[in-house]
C-alpha cells in the first residue's frame, strides 16, 4: 500500500478531489461546461508553470516570472493605447520578456550569481519599471477589441485560451522529451559537472532554460491582458507560488524526482479543480491557500518517502 501512495499518490488526490466535488455538488462541478471552465481557469497559471518546469528542470529558480507577467501586458497595453498595433506592440512586449530571460540566464548561468538571489532582485527591478511605466495605474483604455480575441472567445465552446494552452503543452511537451535540446536539459539539472564533462555546453543550456521561462511568462502576460481588457502592474502578482506549486507537484509523477510538463499540468489541474470545487461550494477564500498548502505538504512528504525508498 505504501508504494503504491509513493507511486500514485499525487494521481490518486487528483481523482479523490473530482470524486469530493462530484459528490457535493455534481450538478454543477461535474459537468462538461464546468470542466472545460476549469482549463480556461488554470490556462495563465499554466503558462507560467511551464516556464517554472524549464527552470526546476536545470535545478534552478527564477522568481521573476510573475513580475515578467505584468510587465509584458502593461506594456502591451500601454503601446496599444498610444495608438500601436496591436501585433506589433504584442510582438515589442514578447521581445521584452526574451531580452529579460536571456539577461536572467546570463547572469546565472555565465557570472555564476545564484538564480534565488539574481532573479528576486531582477524581479523587483522589473517591477520597478513597470510601475514607472505605467504610473502605478490600470491601463484599460485603448485595447482594440481584436486584442481581445484570444483571452475572450471560444471556438466550438472552448475557450481560446485553453486550446493556446495545449499547444504549449504538446510543444514543450516535445521539446523535453524528443529533442537533444530537452535531453541537456535534464541532462543540466541531474547532474550539471557530468553535463559539461559529456559535452554539454551548460551555460547556453542554462540560458537557454531562462530564455524559454521568460517567453512563456511574457504569453501569459499577453494572454491575461487579452483576457482582462486592461493590465494592472502587479496583475501577474499571484503567479508565481501556484506555478512553482503545479511544477513541484508534477515531479511526484511521470518523471519521478524530475520536473516535467504533464505533471506540471496535472499539478495545475488539482489547483484548479479545488479552487473550482471550494467557489462552488462557496468556501471562503482564505481556505483555498490553505487547504493549497496542506496538498504541498503533502507533495513534499510523498517526495521526500520516495527519496528515501
Amino acid at each position: 500500500m505504501k508504494d503504491v501512495l509513493r507511486q500514485y499518490g499525487t494521481l490518486m488526490s487528483f481523482f479523490a478531489l473530482l470524486a469530493l466535488f462530484s459528490i457535493l455538488r455534481g450538478s454543477v462541478f461535474f459537468t462538461l461546461r464546468n470542466l472545460i471552465n476549469i482549463t480556461q481557469q488554470i490556462s495563465i497559471l499554466m503558462m507560467v508553470a511551464i516556464g517554472a518546469t524549464y527552470i526546476l528542470a536545470i535545478a534552478e529558480f527564477d522568481l521573476s516570472l510573475s513580475s515578467l507577467v505584468s510587465f509584458v501586458g502593461v506594456v502591451a497595453a500601454g503601446m496599444m493605447a498610444s495608438g500601436v498595433h496591436p501585433l506589433l506592440a504584442t510582438v515589442t512586449a514578447l521581445g521584452f520578456s526574451m531580452l529579460f530571460g536571456f539577461l536572467n540566464g546570463t547572469l546565472v548561468a555565465t557570472l555564476r550569481l545564484p538564480s534565488f538571489v539574481t532573479t528576486l532582485a531582477t524581479g523587483t527591478l522589473l517591477g520597478g519599471i513597470t510601475f514607472w511605466y505605467s504610473g502605478g495605474t490600470i491601463i484599460f483604455s485603448g485595447i482594440p477589441r481584436s486584442f481581445t480575441v484570444l483571452g475572450q472567445e471560444s471556438l466550438k465552446g472552448i475557450p481560446l485560451s485553453s486550446i493556446f494552452m495545449f499547444v504549449l503543452l504538446f510543444l514543450s511537451s516535445y521539446l523535453l522529451l524528443r529533442t537533444t535540446l530537452g535531453q541537456a536539459i535534464y541532462a543540466v539539472g541531474g547532474n550539471e559537472i557530468a553535463a559539461w564533462y559529456s559535452g554539454i555546453r551548460v551555460s547556453r543550456v542554462k540560458i537557454i532554460a531562462f530564455f524559454l521561462a521568460a517567453f512563456h511568462s511574457g504569453l501569459a502576460g499577453i494572454v491575461l491582458t487579452s483576457k482582462l481588457g486592461s493590465a494592472h502592474p502587479t496583475g501577474g502578482g499571484g503567479y508565481l507560488m501556484p506555478s512553482y506549486a503545479a511544477a513541484f507537484l508534477g515531479t511526484t509523477l511521470f518523471r519521478e524526482g524530475e520536473a516535467n510538463i504533464w505533471g506540471t499540468f496535472v499539478g495545475a489541474l488539482i489547483m484548479g479543480v479545488l479552487a473550482n470545487g471550494l467557489t462552488i461550494l462557496n468556501v471562503p477564500y482564505f481556505l483555498q491557500d490553505i487547504f493549497t498548502g496542506m496538498i504541498l505538504v503533502g507533495a513534499l512528504i510523498l517526495r521526500a518517502s520516495r527519496e528515501r525508498s
